[in-house]
């Protein structure tokens, strides 16, 4: 009997306790609390709010993901030309995402009717602005050659709509980048009830969204029209029960913008166009593909292909695609997107077709010894301009800041609702070790230091001669008077390169190109306001989170 009670008696204490564990459980939820402070998290009361639904990015319009790693960048095959330009390298870039195809004329054409909807060309202060981003359809002319219904159509006839827009500088490719990444989240905005429905369409003239200024200063978004902004169901609801006013907007920590379009840097077009990825052996990333296929030849092998050409490129003298008929690429000028197969990444014409803008400086050498993750050159850091009240000074119809080319073309260096940036100051770069300045495009090619000139303890000069300048280019100038626009052209005799800090690189060949350009390690430049009949581009966007999009699996299951 007393044994009888002994276990009973142990039982109830076994209850009671687990029954204690359970409610003490139920009153600290780990799940919803901070495992910082123990806080409750997104508390009615007020407190820290963050998006506990918030997951991995999502892949934006167009863009298809590739998967970051290690990659041998440069040449890996002969090098016939002997320029040292591009040596190999071993790199190393992270997850992006990059656009399927090159931006169509299709695409560019909704980026202009866009711009003449907000920004109407009728308007003075506005003409600029539309004229600085229409493609130079005269890239099409040829003194000694037929081209007109190339000047007069390419861009415009439905025929060529899914063609890639060409006639496009490198400013208008990175303007046109920042268009999208507005133009996408805007739409986010809408779609999950922040925004007023159809809030694209109705705005005014001159009142644009832009992604940043949201951000930064969400009550300026869209002229300050606060019905537009919070004009969305879920806005409306969560304005009824939330007095904290940081709430009623979307954040960054909500995980629902997306990261900028923008154009892929160097490193990350290569590795893009090699496609890697589909290699099944080990860490076999040295010299193993010379295109963005496999193989050494620009004939496809298989059964059913065999003898077609798996790019659009010049095959030889007076050759653009061939003789009519079964063995013909199917193109004489630029092709329609999609027509060859995709690399292993699902990216399409990655050779020929249209060489690509990408964003870095053009130097000859990859200073791979500097730094070997994410290699860019072209970094200009800014910050956002406070005015005297402390709050962002946004631009405005009557302080639209322009760039005068040195080609004569004037483009909008800043946009009405767009944030007005400065170069950063000592503020940012004091007892820095990364970073010292705002420009960093000569950093160890063509600044004082990278010279044979520089004196670690001579006297300070303010700016080089031009005769102890490491990149000694022309200097064309245009400035205005009352004539209008004086052009100037360097005359010396005395220029020993074309190389500054205002020409990109480009890469991959294109219709008027050999073969030889179609190998993804070739590169050139090309100044970035003037444009091409044979240079497009396409997007990128960076990836933030986690490097996979899935988890790995052994390979032969």
């Amino acid at each position: 009997m007393n044994a009888k009670k002994n276990l009973l008696f142990k039982l109830f204490i076994c209850i009671a306790s687990t029954s204690l564990l359970v409610s003490c459980s139920k009153s600290r939820d780990y799940k919803n609390s901070s495992r910082a402070t123990g806080w409750k998290l997104n508390a009615k009361e007020g407190g820290f709010q963050y998006n506990p639904k918030a997951k991995e990015q999502e892949t934006g319009p167009g863009l298809v993901f590739i998967e970051g790693g290690t990659f041998t960048m440069g040449k890996v095959q002969d090098d016939p030309m002997h320029d040292w330009n591009n040596s190999p390298n071993q790199q190393h870039v992270q997850s992006f995402y990059m656009d399927e195809t090159e931006v169509t004329n299709l695409m560019y054409l909704e980026y202009l009717d866009w711009i003449k909807e907000v920004f109407p060309p009728a308007d003075e202060n506005y003409r600029n602005i539309y004229e600085g981003a229409v493609p130079d359809t005269l890239v099409w002319r040829n003194r000694l050659g037929y081209n007109e219904v190339m000047t007069n159509n390419y861009l415009r006839h439905p025929a060529y709509a899914d063609y890639p827009v060409v006639g496009v500088s490198w400013v208008q490719a990175v303007e046109f980048s920042n268009w999208r990444t507005d133009r996408v989240n805007e739409l986010i905005l809408e779609e999950n009830g922040i925004t007023s429905r159809n809030a694209k369409y109705d705005v005014e003239p001159g009142q644009a969204f832009n992604t940043e200024t949201y951000l930064n200063a969400p009550t300026q978004t869209y002229g300050g029209n606060d019905s537009i902004t919070r004009g969305g169901k879920y806005s409306q609801n969560l304005a009824k029960r939330s007095e904290d006013s940081t709430n009623l907007y979307v954040q960054r920590k909500d995980g629902i913008l997306l990261p900028a379009y923008r154009l892929p840097t160097e490193a990350e077009w290569e590795y893009a166009a090699l496609g890697l990825v589909g290699l099944r052996n080990y860490n076999v990333y040295r010299g193993k593909k010379k295109y963005p296929w496999d193989g050494q030849y620009t004939r496809n092998s298989s059964r059913r292909k065999r003898g077609d050409q798996l790019a659009n490129f010049k095959q030889g003298d007076g050759d653009y695609g061939g003789i009519a008929g079964w063995s013909d690429d199917g193109a004489d000028i630029t092709a329609e997107v999609k027509s060859y197969e995709p690399n292993d990444f699902g990216l399409y014409d990655m050779a020929g077709n249209v060489a690509e803008w990408v964003a870095d400086v053009y130097r000859p050498i990859v200073d791979d010894e500097y730094n070997d993750f994410n290699y860019y050159r072209g970094n200009v850091y800014t910050k956002n301009a406070i005015g005297e009240d402390g709050t962002v000074k946004i631009v405005t119809s009557d302080s639209i800041l322009f760039d005068t080319l040195s080609n004569g073309k004037i483009v909008a260096r800043a946009l009405p609702g767009e944030i007005l940036e400065v170069a950063v100051d000592e503020n940012e770069t004091y007892l820095r070790t990364n970073f010292s300045e705002s420009d960093n495009r000569d950093f160890r090619d063509g600044d004082k230091k990278s010279t044979r000139y520089y004196q670690s303890f001579g006297a300070e000069e303010d700016e080089l001669t031009d005769s102890k300048r490491m990149y000694n280019s022309p200097k064309h100038q245009v400035y205005a008077d009352s004539s209008g626009l004086e052009r100037e052209y360097d005359q010396s005799s005395k220029r020993t390169t074309l190389i500054n800090n205002e020409v990109r690189v480009y890469k991959g060949g294109s219709w008027r190109d050999r073969e030889y350009w179609l190998d993804p390690a070739q590169r050139r430049y090309f100044p970035q306001d003037m444009a091409t009949d044979y240079i497009g581009f396409r997007c990128a966007m960076s990836r933030v989170g986690s490097k996979s999009k899935k988890g790995k699996r052994p390979r032969h299951k």
